[in-house]
């Protein structure tokens, strides 16, 4: 049967997967080195184009990424993904370049008190870091995309003004920083902010390239995910077997899942490149590793036309058919 794109959307879209370093920063306990290299080298080998593999930040703050470095030299390249890799400030940017990350993100809140409980300085300090950053970035050869946490909310100050989305946005621009993230930090994106917010930065800062990153606090993160495919958003970040939060926002739980986003884009007619049956050993493996039920639903259900023998069954009597 030929696959048919439902009406609106994109026929393919870039999944980026942040498992490794949104999903583990916040890990209540360290996670072992070579079970990051096997979840990211899983990951690259299931087709996925691109991965936030780790971040550096001072170790104190973040311990789980304090082998920022050594994650890097061992990962598999042959394939060609594409290794991004979260930087704070200039120092952080620094040892990114060092380690041969591909693209380096940059990030702030664009709520003032989410900005100072989660980097501990002002919006526009972040933003002066930013530059520098980029500028780091243009010298050295490798590109700086810009993620704006809190863009559906705050869990300080509540509703987000789109203006103040919008001035993020444009100094990002300014420094030339165009590949754009609207961060979903604490799960409170509903399908009508993403219209709003997709549209705005349409209208007003047109250079952005857009990509969506949900969390699945309220169980709506890919409802959100659907409404931005309307929107023609055609990047998506989300985390294998729906892991991660932010470790200074409250209630944030587990980001988007990725299986679970891929499922539902393929069974749209929308393609990733991503073999869906590898991801769901990765996620499988994962949870394994980590020794936690982890939240992804494909992971424990498969695909939808996964088919089973009667005899493995059981009846309405309580015996295998």
């Amino acid at each position: 049967m030929t696959q048919v794109t439902l009406e609106g959307f994109p026929e393919r879209v870039r999944i980026v997967d942040v498992g490794p370093r949104d999903g583990l920063q916040a890990w209540p306990v360290p996670v072992p080195t070579d079970v990051k290299i096997e979840m990211i080298n899983g990951l690259i080998a299931a087709g996925v184009p691109q991965l936030e593999v780790t971040s550096f930040v001072a170790p104190r703050a973040v311990p789980n990424m304090a082998d920022a470095a050594e994650v890097m030299a061992a990962i598999d390249r042959s394939r060609g993904a594409e290794l991004t890799a979260l930087v704070p400030n200039a120092r952080g940017a620094a040892r990114a370049i060092e380690a041969g990350v591909d693209a380096m993100v940059v990030f702030l809140s664009a709520s003032e008190s989410h900005n100072q409980a989660n980097v501990n300085c002002a919006r526009d300090v972040s933003l002066a870091a930013a530059a520098e950053i980029a500028r780091m970035g243009q010298e050295a050869g490798v590109a700086v995309y810009g993620a704006i946490a809190t863009a559906f909310g705050c869990p300080f100050e509540g509703d987000v003004p789109v203006s103040d989305i919008l001035d993020v946005a444009r100094a990002y621009a300014g420094s030339g920083i165009t590949k754009i993230t609207l961060g979903d930090t604490t799960g409170m994106a509903t399908p009508r902010l993403v219209q709003e917010r997709c549209r705005a930065l349409a209208a007003e800062v047109p250079e952005a390239d857009v990509a969506l990153h949900f969390h699945n606090t309220r169980g709506v993160g890919l409802a959100c995910a659907y409404a931005g495919l309307l929107e023609g958003i055609t990047r998506y970040e989300a985390s294998v077997a729906g892991i991660g939060g932010c470790p200074f926002a409250p209630g944030a739980t587990g980001n988007a899942c990725t299986e679970d986003l891929v499922y539902m884009l393929h069974e749209s007619g929308v393609e990733t490149g991503i073999e869906l049956d590898a991801l769901i050993g990765v996620a499988q493996r994962t949870e394994a590793a980590l020794g936690q039920k982890l939240p992804g639903q494909v992971m424990k259900a498969g695909p939808r036309l996964r088919q089973y023998r009667r005899d493995e069954v059981r009846s309405s009597s309580g015996s295998r058919a």
